[in-house]
């Protein structure tokens, strides 16, 4: 994972969280570029996740702002993405 390209989104999450699969499919949908950190094939992930947080719910998505949000609407996605002019 790295955080040297200046648009680069990061997501946390587990495929059996339904808000990771709806706030992942809502990036796909948008077609956003970003980074999926899997939490079930990188356990120890979690622990970088709540680091970012604070918090031990998902998803984690961090923004290249450095800002983040934890288990977000898809209203605050949107919202993000247009203040950081990442849609199209």
């Amino acid at each position: 994972m790295t955080s040297s390209a200046d648009s680069t989104i990061t997501m946390f999450g587990a495929e059996w969280c339904g808000d990771c699969r709806r706030t992942k499919k809502q990036l796909d949908d948008l077609d956003v570029t970003y980074t999926y950190v899997d939490l079930e094939a990188d356990p120890a992930a979690a622990d970088v996740a709540k680091d970012i947080s604070g918090r031990t719910n998902i998803p984690v998505v961090v923004y290249p702002d450095r800002s983040h949000h934890v288990e977000p609407s898809n209203a605050d996605v949107e919202a993000k993405l247009r203040e950081l002019n990442l849609l199209a």
